[in-house]
């Protein structure tokens, strides 16, 4: 199975950067196809400039865009890594997907209705966040989270979201909690079928 691993932190000593380790190794002990699209390494512009506009609108994107589209065409299964900031995804995760799930790419529109063209493929989202899952249920973050995310942009795009990992208190986690999260990477990671 070929899959693509979109990941953003800046910090190569950090939590995410781990849980990313982690998927690496289990997909690496089912002897997956694995690519590894570190934006922050790749130093990826996020900026959706009016020539990318102007460009998507024409079937014609940047040849940076293109790259990435390659990658995700050819994948069966995509991993989104991130962590939380401010409620949402890091600048830099949000402006790869501004410019790479472009129209016409990922979506278009037939007649008025929308339709998601990365159907067929699977994803997973793996966050890390400060809060605690309580008082992100208590505000209905976690659920905001999942409309935005989930909804708004993976399956909008026609992508089946197999599992949004949410672990909380990331910045608090002690090695226990870490160790229960390393286990749930790779027993979902592990599972024959992926």
């Amino acid at each position: 199975m070929k899959h693509l691993i979109i990941y953003a932190h800046p910090n190569s000593t950090s939590l995410n950067h781990y849980l990313k380790q982690v998927i690496v190794n289990a997909l690496e002990a089912k002897e997956h196809d694995i690519i590894l699209r570190d934006l922050y390494e790749l130093n990826f512009s996020p900026v959706l400039s009016l020539p990318d506009i102007q460009g998507q609108r024409m079937g014609q994107v940047a040849e940076d865009v293109a790259k990435e589209q390659q990658y995700i065409r050819e994948a069966d299964f995509i991993s989104f890594i991130y962590p939380i900031w401010w409620t949402g995804m890091p600048a830099i995760m949000k402006g790869y997907i501004d410019r790479v799930f472009s129209y016409g790419f990922a979506y278009r529109y037939d007649n008025g209705v929308q339709k998601g063209l990365l159907q067929g493929k699977k994803a997973a989202v793996i966050n890390t966040h400060g809060k605690s899952a309580a008082e992100y249920n208590a505000k209905g973050m976690d659920k905001a989270l999942l409309l935005t995310s989930d909804e708004g942009v993976y399956r909008y795009c026609g992508l089946t979201v197999e599992r949004h990992f949410f672990f909380d208190g990331a910045d608090k986690a002690g090695s226990e909690v870490i160790a229960n999260w390393q286990l749930q990477l790779e027993q979902f990671y592990s599972r024959p079928v992926l």
